[in-house]
């Protein structure tokens, strides 16, 4: 467990934030959190304000409740997705030496419409539900191969074996990356995401890190296009111009980082759960047409990420004051076991009919929810026919990070042979 001493440092709290809106909770370190991430959520639910302000990592802004993550979703002036603006860069790089590489800038993730429809639509085509379903077989195949390493050992490492392997090779084929730099390309993402208080520099030095190790991919697909995203995006026309090397490196730092990273928590938290409930899993087994409706509640359950945003403007937001330039994190996992908005929250029930926001909402809803969904789905029905029924390792406690992902870093498995 974290130690209380490694959190991060208090700073003072602004003159226009009462003091009965601010709850001290570190969204990296937090010892709870860490231990146990979504029993400290419902902890928070039900002991935090619904929105609060906490004096850790810089200070910023929590939005806990359903109905404030879906508004603040939805309305992109008052809470940005654009950290830096094209100005900004702008004149960062009129102050660099000669020869400064560009910047890259996540697109369409880190932009506001109009920019970020633009920068969106080509990517439309690639994630659409058509498109995705066409891979649900080959998905299958590498779920059966993975699983068939580790059928005969008794029990696995989940996340190594299966829940990392599984969405990363599927991500690297579809962008065009080659699958023998897995590891590499894993690491970069890892120190990317590690950051609580992202240091400008530092961010852009891993960006420009994370463009390097594409570079020849990238210029190869150029000249010599294949069947893959990055071949489908040199093709695109941005504001009726071809697309240039720095639009390529905007679209492939944010397809990096994503792809690479968020599936395989989701499969490491819902494994977990099917772990810990084997009349669930029980059930599964011998009703799997009900897995799809079992992945969104799991979705629900133990939604994983939480969007960081900027406040566009001094406002008043859920009877608080925001000014321009503060951070707000939107809290998706707390929106999500939120009791006004879902009965017993904390509960596992296939028959709710209210929808989650575990994929957000508004203009930046994830773009690759149809292939999170579809993954997710085959994972279960191959592990659950495939696989005598699974429990944890009783000697090996899960472990977990947290931060913009809540992430499973360890998932022992054990079952009978």
């Amino acid at each position: 467990m974290t130690d209380v001493a490694t959190l991060s440092p208090v700073v003072p709290k602004p003159a226009h934030v009462p003091d009965a809106a601010v709850y001290d909770f570190d969204m990296f370190r937090d010892p709870q959190y860490v231990a146990d991430p979504h029993r400290r959520i419902l902890d928070l639910v039900r002991s935090a304000p619904a929105v609060f302000w906490t004096p850790r990592n810089g200070g910023h802004w929590m939005l806990l409740s359903h109905a404030a993550n879906f508004n603040a979703s939805r309305d992109i002036e008052a809470f940005s997705s654009e950290f830096v603006s094209k100005t900004q860069v702008e004149a960062m790089m009129a102050h660099m030496p000669p020869g400064t590489p560009h910047i890259p800038m996540p697109y369409p993730i880190n932009v506001n419409p109009p920019e970020h429809t633009k920068y969106r639509a080509p990517l439309q085509r690639a994630f659409s539900p058509k498109t995705i379903l066409a891979l649900k077989d080959s998905i299958r195949t590498l779920a059966n191969e993975l699983i068939d390493r580790v059928i005969d050992s008794g029990g696995c490492e989940f996340m190594a074996a299966i829940a990392e392997p599984l969405p990363v090779q599927v991500f690297l084929k579809m962008l065009g990356l080659p699958l023998e730099r897995q590891e590499e390309y894993r690491e970069l993402v890892r120190q990317h995401l590690s950051d609580p208080e992202p240091d400008p520099k530092n961010s852009m030095m891993k960006l420009w890190r994370i463009t390097a190790i594409m570079r020849d991919t990238v210029v190869a697909r150029r000249d010599n296009p294949q069947d893959d995203i990055i071949s489908l995006l040199w093709k695109t026309e941005i504001d009726g111009k071809p697309i240039t090397m720095d639009d390529m490196e905007n679209y492939c730092v944010v397809l990096f980082i994503a792809g690479l990273d968020t599936v395989m928590n989701g499969m490491g938290h819902g494994v977990r759960h099917l772990a810990q409930n084997p009349e669930f899993q029980d059930d599964l087994r011998k009703n799997p047409q009900n897995i799809p409706v079992a992945t969104e509640e799991l979705l629900r359950r133990y939604t994983f990420t939480v969007p960081p945003r900027i406040v566009g403007k001094d406002m008043e937001f859920e009877g608080l004051q925001m000014k321009k330039g503060e951070r707000a994190m939107l809290f998706l996992p707390a929106a999500d076991l939120d009791p006004k908005e879902f009965a017993n929250p904390e509960g596992f029930d296939i028959k709710r009919d209210k929808p989650h926001i575990a994929f957000n909402g508004g203009v930046h809803r994830c773009l690759g929810s149809h292939l999170a969904r579809v993954e997710l789905q085959v994972l279960y029905e191959q592990m659950l026919a495939r696989l005598p029924p699974f429990r944890l390792d009783p000697q090996r406690a899960p472990t977990f990070h947290c931060g913009h992902v809540i992430g499973v870093d360890s998932l022992y498995l054990t079952w009978k042979v």
